[in-house]
């Protein structure tokens, strides 16, 4: 029995995008040629694959019970016919594309282009800003590293804890609430700006003043931790923010770090990354690069301490 191999390439993509056209556009091929190849799979399997429910397609049992098989077959397949050497990153020329939270970008981001320039001048580093709604860019590689504080839910998505932060208030130079120990009555009693891609005036915060029978006013939310300090920075308004965002701004800004009257769990910092790129060995020394200047970026200064 002869077997195309080229059908596991196209059965992978189809099974990780589940459709068509999500299919063509991944291995640059029209909708039509697609088709045809998923009609090709469907002869050689005996099985639909994917199957249409309402305005989408659902892989069948077969399909979901093959999938990692399937692209452990691809996986390996590229490996085999991939030259077996160490990069010289002396001499590679690739663009990586970066969609990481605006805290880790400001906090991180410099280290990691120094250190990146300095071992491998040939790289370029496209940092892009976090959509205000979820996507799935490693899936459809429109980014090959995405860092931030949620875990990825997708199957194929791999991932690696890198870190954690803390939650703390930050207030411009002179506050008032500088004057004194900050309790939880005085936190509350502030005027709040919350930062939140999408607009929100609540988050986690307020469920657990809500605990302690306290509410907050909260006046206004940025998009951006960075937003969020020029604002505090020229008023009276509180915002809480990961130590990590705000720690490299100080020095320009002006504002004072205080520890959170509340007990707020830590926040965990991930790296994600399609599985396709799992043997990738110039994404997999990007990754080590990412890793150690978050995990440089979380540890506090020797002579760093805190407001109490």
């Amino acid at each position: 029995m002869q077997l195309d191999l080229n059908l596991l390439t196209a059965l992978d993509a189809l099974l990780e995008e589940g459709s068509v056209a999500g299919a063509a556009a991944r291995l640059h091929v029209s909708a039509p040629a697609m088709s045809r190849t998923l009609s090709r799979i469907r002869h050689t399997t005996g099985d639909q694959i994917l199957v249409r429910t309402g305005r989408t397609m659902t892989p069948t049992p077969h399909a979901v019970a093959i999938r990692e098989r399937v692209h452990g077959l691809v996986h390996q397949a590229q490996d085999v016919l991939s030259p077996d050497r160490d990069v010289d990153l002396a001499t590679l020329e690739r663009t990586f594309t970066l969609k990481w939270h605006d805290a880790l970008m400001n906090a991180c981001g410099p280290a990691l282009l120094t250190a990146v320039r300095s071992q491998a001048p040939g790289i370029r580093l496209r940092f892009m800003a976090e959509s205000s709604t979820d996507t799935h860019d490693l899936r459809r590689d429109e980014a090959d590293l995405e860092a931030g504080s949620a875990e990825p839910s997708l199957p194929e998505i791999r991932h690696e804890k890198v870190g954690h932060g803390r939650l703390v208030v930050v207030v411009r130079s002179g506050h008032p609430l500088t004057d004194g120990s900050l309790t939880l009555d005085r936190y509350a009693a502030a005027e709040h700006i919350t930062v939140s891609r999408r607009g929100r005036m609540s988050d986690p915060i307020d469920d657990a003043l809500e605990a302690h029978g306290l509410r907050r006013r909260v006046v206004a939310a940025a998009p951006t931790g960075a937003t969020a300090l020029q604002l505090v920075r020229a008023s009276d308004l509180v915002v809480a923010v990961p130590e990590l965002v705000s720690r490299p701004l100080f020095g320009d800004l002006g504002l004072r770090m205080l520890p959170l009257p509340l007990d707020m769990p830590a926040i965990p910092i991930y790296l994600a990354w399609h599985q396709r790129y799992d043997g990738d060995r110039a994404h997999t020394w990007l990754r080590g690069q990412a890793r150690s200047v978050v995990q440089a970026a979380g540890r506090p200064p020797a002579d760093q301490g805190h407001d109490h």
